[in-house]
């Protein structure tokens, strides 16, 4: 038994859930006869089933627990499937023991694709089942259906979705000064230029920035890198350079860098409010962008997660105290590229309630009830954004979905851990530091397991 972090019977939430299971029924629904509140008729396609149980394994925890629990509760009343969710922050390192151990849960929300493709390459993961697949090519674009499969067989569904690559600012400071929202990169730099100019305070510079995050310092600028080789060279170079085929030290990958470098090594564009270059891996990433509210920077490149840092009393719109729009591209007439994260919803037990569970959890119907929950965001096309619990995450939904959008996974967090939550950031510390492209670049190839 895995009791310590069980969602079931610890909050009110997950309380009221299990409740419904004894006390409510719904007409063809959970064997039970009548009573629920639950509409059943989006349920019936799924099936009834007594006294079945399915356990949901994810690292998913505290609030966003208790909405995740609540999203499946009138599913539950309707089938007849008790959906046993257990959350703990250690199940991506403990899901490998649990797999050997023969216990493996019955689904995981896997959190990276990464660890999906090794549990997959264990012979560990049952494949999909072709409702699952159908509600995937459905709602869902290709290249996130590419995150699920392996060698041409798809195992698992996207979930949730995050988007990177934001750059937060005030609505108010550039209405006061005439600026506009830059276009392409080469916009923002002419923008990062002009705001300098504007202002001859010594505190003052176009960006803050801050890389630090204790033992993960350096990972918000491997962001910066990741946006620009997307941006710069497009999907295919980032697919490569992310499955270690092009090398860190590749023109491609060092011209990232250098045009990261005209914004984050200028002395006269960063670091407002807390110093220069050198105070950027002293700087928490948490701290950096609140300098936007005391007037000593304007620019904050950081991902839609950050809304939350603002705090209760910061409107976050496009007419409030602060707003984002997404990292510009390269070339005017291209698509948007955006990177970001998510999780994939893996079944390692083959049953018709673990199947019935699963089809769920990649339909519309679930998406667009955990979205209207708040907290969350999905890149699943069946969503309305506007069921999204902000303007922020009702634009992340719209970018998510557009036709034309080229979306990749965080590069770090695919890349193999001696390298993407190590060598990488600590590469960007030192270069910060002041170590030179070629130095730090060499030495990231050099850390690539053999």
């Amino acid at each position: 038994m895995h009791t310590a972090h069980r969602r079931r019977g610890l909050t009110a939430v997950a309380l009221a859930g299990a409740a419904g299971l004894v006390l409510a029924g719904c007409t063809g629904g959970g064997g039970g006869d009548g009573g629920g509140d639950a509409d059943c008729s989006d349920y019936e396609q799924y099936g009834t089933f007594d006294n079945a149980s399915v356990e949901v394994y994810a690292t998913i925890i505290d609030v966003e627990a208790d909405q995740l629990v609540e999203s499946w509760a009138d599913f539950e009343e309707c089938t007849g499937i008790t959906i046993d969710y257990v959350g703990t922050q250690e199940a991506e390192t403990q899901i490998n023991v649990r797999v050997a151990a023969g216990d493996a849960p019955d689904i995981m929300i896997v959190p990276q694709p990464g660890l999906l493709q090794r549990l997959i390459g264990d012979g560990a993961v049952v494949p999909a089942s072709a409702e699952v697949e159908a509600n995937v090519d459905e709602f869902w674009s290709e290249s996130w259906k590419g995150y699920g499969s392996v060698d041409g067989t798809f195992y698992a569904a996207p979930l949730m979705a995050s988007v990177k690559g934001y750059i937060w600012y005030s609505p108010a400071d550039f209405e006061e000064n005439g600026y506009e929202v830059p276009e392409t990169w080469d916009d923002l730099v002419a923008l990062t230029e002009e705001m300098a100019d504007n202002n001859d305070s010594q505190t003052y510079r176009p960006w803050c920035v801050g890389f630090g995050s204790g033992d993960a310092t350096g990972w918000p600028g491997t962001d910066w890198i990741e946006d620009l080789v997307l941006r710069m060279h497009g999907p295919e170079a980032y697919d490569q350079w992310v499955a270690g085929e092009l090398p860190f030290s590749s023109p491609e990958i060092q011209e990232a860098f250098d045009a990261a470098g005209e914004i984050l090594l200028n002395p006269d564009f960063v670091n407002g409010g807390f110093g220069g270059v050198e105070s950027i891996n002293s700087t928490t990433f948490q701290d950096a962008g609140l300098a936007i509210l005391d007037g000593n920077c304007s620019l904050h490149h950081q991902a839609s997660f950050y809304e939350a840092q603002w705090g209760e009393d910061v409107e976050v719109a496009e007419d409030g105290d602060v707003w984002a729009f997404i990292t510009p591209k390269v070339d005017a007439d291209a698509g948007d590229s955006v990177t970001g994260g998510g999780e994939f919803v893996a079944a390692f037990t083959d049953s018709e309630e673990t199947d019935a569970v699963q089809q769920y959890l990649s339909s519309d119907t679930w998406a667009n009830i955990r979205v209207g929950l708040g907290g969350v965001i999905s890149a699943n096309n069946g969503v309305d954004p506007s069921v999204a619990g902000s303007e922020i995450g009702a634009q992340s939904m719209e970018i998510l979905q557009g036709e034309d959008t080229v979306f990749r996974f965080d590069g770090s967090d695919l890349m193999p851990a001696a390298v993407g939550t190590s060598s990488f950031w600590t590469g960007i510390v030192d270069w910060v530091g002041g170590d030179s492209t070629s130095s730090v670049t060499s030495r990231i190839d050099a850390s690539y397991p053999r």
